[in-house]
């Protein structure tokens, strides 16, 4: 038996992925998507931190400071990750039709 395409308007059906309620691991469960969003809002911050050094907001020693901050953000988190069996990447949610939620790092 084939599967058909869906009809045009009508959205594609696909099992939704879903946290798992199990008692023994339900710390590590909610660990991926808390660090998820933890690195989203990283990137985010650094967006706009790069958007006032752009602009001459910042002092010399303010984007020094400011730098180093987002520096240590990001070796925290990869850290956290390592240590919970994680990589950044593995953090890109996939949205289905909309893409990846995190941008592709350059």
């Amino acid at each position: 038996m084939s599967e058909e395409a869906p009809a045009p308007g009508e959205r594609e059906t696909r099992p939704a992925r879903r946290l798992r309620a199990d008692r023994e691991t339900v710390e590590e469960d909610l660990l991926k998507p808390v660090l998820t969003l933890v690195e989203l809002l990283r990137r985010l911050i650094e967006r706009q931190a790069l958007r006032r050094v752009d602009a001459g907001d910042l002092t010399e020693e303010r984007e020094e400071e400011l730098g180093a901050t987002l520096m240590a953000l990001h070796d925290a988190l990869s850290d956290l990750c390592a240590e919970h069996g994680h990589t950044l990447q593995d953090l890109n949610l996939d949205l289905g039709p909309l893409g990846p939620l995190l941008p592709q790092e350059e």
